[in-house]
């Protein structure tokens, strides 16, 4: 992408968060990258997510970020809008990171710096200063998961800076949404952070999701974002019912390393996690293997999905 327009312009739709796959030794697996993403734009999805939270930028280097960004970008070139996650704990990183990624024609995914006690006002500075590195604008993160939820009201003050596209959004709180599908839709992007709970945003009005359980069933997730999105909610429903088992044992045995078992019963390169990820154990493995087998019944194990 070249600039915020056609960021803006490009920026809706079914994103994949694509793992990062790591082999034995901890390394990058290029080849299984490449792999991954030819996968899901095959599949039919609008854009990709590199290096977020489920990517395991917190156990990589800067230089290792730097690789990830060009080989996934040189796999994509301008197929698909490309979100790459800047986000760290030191804003040298983010502001070496943020302008690389406009570089090379994504978009600069950015979350609240992570320190302890930061303010709604140490925040709105932050994102003032690192938005205007971005030729191709700025999405947020709202990620609790590093351990600082952005109140609505605060995402409407940041929604204010000029350049910042997007908000992808991971506090689901049903208010939450409602405000802002009300107060910001047409505004800027919004994406819905988690295909666990993707009904209620997309049929609130978000202009789409972003998922790291599509690199395990592609077909299964591209389909209920299908008919969510395009309003059939309640064939949208039957077919996230399919997946509940997968979903429950995700949240026990923690993510991506879930995600990344599954693909590799499905025989794609999925890799290992970093520690202090650890993979999952034999009797874990084992459990997820047997909800894969029942939603890929086929002998090409494919999923089969309900006619539509």
């Amino acid at each position: 992408m070249k600039d915020m327009v056609e960021c803006r312009e490009r920026l809706k739709g079914l994103f994949n968060i694509t793992v990062t796959p790591f082999d034995e030794n901890g390394l990058l697996d290029e080849a299984a990258l490449a792999q991954n993403i030819n996968r899901v734009i095959d599949q039919g999805f609008d854009g990709i997510l590199i290096g977020g939270t489920y990517g395991e930028f917190p156990a990589m280097s800067t230089e290792e970020r730097v690789t990830l960004f060009r080989s996934a970008m040189n796999v994509v070139g301008d197929r698909v809008p490309v979100m790459l996650c800047t986000a760290a704990a030191d804003v040298r990183t983010v502001r070496e990171l943020t302008q690389l990624a406009s570089d090379l024609g994504g978009l600069p995914m950015i979350t609240p710096p992570f320190v302890s006690e930061v303010t709604d006002g140490h925040i709105i500075a932050f994102f003032r200063e690192l938005v205007p590195l971005s030729r191709t604008g700025v999405l947020i993160y709202n990620a609790p998961g590093i351990g600082i939820t952005m109140s609505a009201s605060l995402i409407e003050k940041v929604a204010d800076i000029a350049g910042v596209v997007g908000i992808k959004q991971g506090d689901l709180t049903p208010t939450v949404i409602d405000i802002l599908a009300y107060r910001l839709k047409g505004k800027l992007r919004l994406f819905c952070a988690s295909d666990l709970a993707m009904l209620g945003p997309i049929a609130a009005g978000f202009d789409g999701l972003s998922s790291t359980n599509s690199c395990a069933f592609p077909e299964l997730i591209h389909r209920i974002y299908e008919a969510a999105a395009g309003g059939d909610l309640v064939t949208a429903t039957q077919m996230h019912r399919l997946w509940y088992p997968f979903r429950e044992v995700a949240r026990l045995f923690g993510q991506p390393q879930s995600t990344k078992a599954a693909m590799r019963v499905r025989g794609f390169k999925g890799g290992h996690v970093r520690k202090p990820l650890l993979d999952l154990d034999t009797a874990q493995y084992e459990q997820v293997s047997q909800i894969v087998a029942e939603l890929t019944r086929d002998s090409n194990s494919n999923i089969q999905l309900p006619s539509r």
